[in-house]
């Protein structure tokens, strides 16, 4: 299921490509999450606030706009359908552009026209959920509590929640955090943090041990948690106890 939500949100990506004003840091692309919808969602499209989102919850592809909702159920549904269908949003709600799937990045895995999506494990669908809710959760209150200001955002190369600020502006440190889809360096959903100067990962060799979490520092210059077992208050420990590691 995480595959197939990866591959969904790639439509939410293309249409802030196709509409929304380019970004150097391709903030433009990436989406917010709704705790309350269980959701996905693009920045606004138009100058009318039109949006597409992503139902975690309902397995649907979602046209909001001029207070209406046209939804479209993705299970069962191929990549062709889906691209007729957001067209066809796209013309009905006067867009002057047209939406164009045009990635600029690379995926792990392709798409084609007879693609199939399918709802193959609600329940694990809803364990995505829970996720997506805990790391909003526990990457605001860190946000909060240091009195740190960061969009929290989904990045739809990585897929990754993720939020980005400066830490100390003497020294020009700053950190990136969020959570993880399982990659090489974890089979799991995990909570990361990572400190940088500029655009150079600090070195992490000093660091003493995590009472959670392990620090890395071959290729990935930060600190890793699984997700399994973690609740809230571990979440927000674990990126405390890095960031004190941070600026100490």
């Amino acid at each position: 299921m995480t595959t197939q939500m990866h591959l969904a949100a790639q439509y939410l990506a293309a249409a802030g490509i196709s509409f929304i004003e380019k970004k150097q840091d391709d903030s433009h692309t990436n989406l917010g999450f709704s705790i309350e919808s269980e959701s996905l969602f693009t920045r606004p499209l138009n100058a009318d606030g039109v949006i597409l989102s992503l139902s975690y919850a309902l397995f649907t592809l979602e046209w909001i706009g001029n207070n209406a909702t046209k939804r479209l159920q993705l299970d069962g549904t191929s990549h062709a359908q889906v691209m007729q269908w957001i067209n066809s949003m796209v013309i009905d709600s006067g867009f002057e552009k047209a939406y164009s799937y045009d990635l600029h990045y690379e995926l792990p895995y392709q798409i084609t026209d007879d693609y199939v999506f399918k709802l193959q494990d609600a329940s694990r669908l809803k364990k995505l959920i829970e996720y997506r809710k805990l790391a909003q959760l526990a990457i605001q209150e860190f946000l909060k509590t240091n009195r740190f200001d960061s969009e929290i955002r989904i990045w739809p190369h990585h897929f990754d929640t993720g939020a980005f600020t400066t830490v100390d502006t003497s020294s020009g440190v700053s950190i990136g955090l969020g959570l993880a889809i399982p990659d090489s360096m974890c089979k799991d959903y995990y909570f990361y943090i990572s400190g940088y100067r500029g655009h150079d990962g600090l070195d992490t060799n000093t660091f003493k041990s995590l009472i959670k979490g392990k620090w890395y520092n071959d290729g990935f210059k930060g600190a890793v948690l699984p997700i399994s077992g973690i609740n809230k208050t571990d979440a927000v420990t674990f990126f405390n106890e890095a960031l004190i590691a941070y600026t100490n």
